[in-house]
């Protein structure tokens, strides 16, 4: 078993409201030369939760931090021009993030919250994870 240090969450970078599957992400992140996904969660616009990768197997979301991290990722993330990055979250995937946020903090206790521009000059996630879910 990997030891987890990290959560880390991201978006797909899609427009707002587009509906986007694990399916979708996952030929995405292969015509990239993945294996496969390279998170381990998917959440869609309708709270949906999709898993990706197994836990058990490093990811490939967070150059530098894959071994010991879970990735999680929810669809949207930018506006729908795709000029500007938007905390798209619907409220469903807001509830569903966190109960798999809690979940996973139950799982590994020891690992911290944050999103993937706490560690790459990107917006992703498009808000501020490591802040939202603090307490948890």
């Amino acid at each position: 078993m990997r030891e987890i240090n990290r959560i880390i969450i991201h978006c797909s970078a899609t427009p707002e409201n587009r509906i986007v599957t694990v399916a979708d992400i996952t030929q995405w992140h292969k015509a990239r030369g993945f294996n496969t996904i390279g998170y381990h969660w998917v959440i869609g616009l309708n709270g949906e939760l999709w898993q990706g990768r197994i836990e058990e197997v490093a990811g490939a979301h967070c150059e530098g931090y894959n071994a010991n991290s879970i990735g999680v990722c929810y669809v949207g993330g930018m506006s729908k021009d795709m000029k500007s990055a938007k905390d798209t979250r619907t409220p469903k995937q807001k509830e569903t993030l966190l109960k798999l946020l809690i979940q996973l903090k139950k799982t590994y206790p020891r690992a911290k919250i944050y999103g993937h521009r706490d560690f790459s000059n990107k917006d992703c996630p498009s808000f501020d994870a490591k802040s939202e879910y603090k307490n948890i």
